[in-house]
């Protein structure tokens, strides 16, 4: 291997190297996506993954359970719980006794917190369409149906 080689190695070969190939590459993707996405959500709203994930699910269902959150999302209930206390103190949700289950609450999704939900949306929105910009229309509907088969089922596996 030359000197240039070794000082400049090509870091996407690990891409085809990786004992489970399919799952690093998706992780790969995914935080092309989200980290700098997260970053910016951060700095600009205030927001950590676990606020904004609540939101987003609050956003899409009217009525969850911190239960229901984290199963959703597959993030840690303490997270969620943590994600919860914060986005009632600053109002981006409201929350409300379960009347068949005194443990649990159930949420909603305040106007404040959807509007910050559509915002925030956008900027995901963006970032994973600049990932995606290499697929043509024909490859990125396969990619949606294959990426929908796999969530389905990865949904029934245990956590």
């Amino acid at each position: 291997m030359s000197t240039d080689a070794l000082a400049n190695p090509d870091l996407t070969a690990i891409f085809d190297a990786v004992e489970f190939r399919d799952a690093y590459r998706i992780s790969y993707i995914t935080n092309a996506i989200l980290v700098p996405s997260y970053d910016a959500i951060k700095r600009d709203f205030g927001l950590i993954r676990a606020e904004y994930l609540l939101l987003l699910c609050l956003a899409h269902y009217p009525v969850l359970s911190a239960k229901d959150v984290a199963k959703m999302t597959r993030r840690p209930r303490n997270s969620i719980s943590r994600a919860v206390h914060r986005m009632l103190a600053v109002g981006y949700i409201q929350r409300a006794p379960d009347p068949d289950d005194g443990r649990q609450a159930k949420l909603t999704i305040t106007p404040d917190g959807r509007t910050l939900h559509t915002q925030i949306a956008e900027v995901l929105r963006a970032r994973q369409q600049t990932v995606f910009e290499p697929l043509n229309d024909s490859e990125r509907t396969a990619l949606d149906a294959l990426l929908t088969k796999l969530a389905v089922h990865a949904s029934t596996l245990d956590t």
